[in-house]
């Protein structure tokens, strides 16, 4: 007979920490608050589970909701969010840089980890890897205390012709995307511009090394890049 590791049983605590977690991460490079519809597509949940979670965020102060509205986090909530999201992302860099995982791999072993790992540990693991302020995808990590400095980055589909960045981040939540720019090449820190001359198949990029590829639409959408800064 075979056996497999489950994950331990979700607590209330947990579901209310995803919930915090999803509705700060939705707004966290953009700037359109969440709605009730958008929580539910996000957390793969049922929209009337989500619509009687939001009521208890509400009522234990945690959120800002009214019937037919956008959910907000209230600064109670955004603190708790941003918590989860510093335990979040010191795991996956800890499973990329001491474990051999891929950036593809981890956000689910992320996932499971994140409520059950001690603050001590937590720390350990912090220090062990000389407080990084950045995960394996250049989502920033908040520091002990919450804060964090987010770089004025732009969607590489939504950057004008001629736009030069540097690539601070590449969104986790299609796997296939980061294996598609891992074979491309494209990695965090890597200097772009948007080609004058545009592929109907996506954007068409020139890299630092002055060769041309081309990323498709769902792909770009996952890149964010800072304009470099002019000398």
């Amino acid at each position: 007979m075979t056996s497999s590791l489950r994950p331990p049983p979700r607590t209330t605590a947990d579901a209310i920490d995803d919930y915090l977690k999803t509705i700060f991460q939705f707004t966290e490079w953009q700037p359109e608050p969440i709605t009730p519809s958008q929580l539910a597509e996000r957390l793969a949940l049922a929209p009337s589970s989500v619509t009687e979670m939001v009521k208890k965020l509400a009522a234990a102060g945690l959120v800002d909701h009214r019937p037919y509205s956008a959910i907000r986090l209230t600064p109670e909530g955004e603190q708790r969010a941003l918590a989860m999201l510093r335990r979040h992302r010191l795991i996956e860099t800890w499973l990329v840089n001491e474990h051999g995982y891929g950036w593809d791999e981890v956000h689910d072993e992320a996932e499971v980890l994140e409520h059950a790992l001690s603050d001590r540990l937590l720390d350990a693991i912090d220090a062990q890897l000389g407080h990084p302020t950045r995960d394996p995808h250049g989502d920033l990590i908040p520091a002990a205390d919450g804060t964090l400095h987010r770089p004025d980055a732009v969607r590489l589909d939504a950057a004008p012709i001629g736009f030069s960045g540097r690539v601070v981040r590449i969104s986790d939540r299609d796997p296939d995307a980061l294996r598609v720019l891992d074979r491309l090449g494209v990695a965090l820190d890597e200097a772009v511009t948007v080609a004058e001359q545009q592929s109907p198949a996506g954007v068409t990029i020139t890299r630092g090394t002055g060769s041309e590829i081309v990323v498709s639409p769902a792909v770009a959408a996952a890149v964010w890049v800072e304009r470099l800064a002019i000398d």
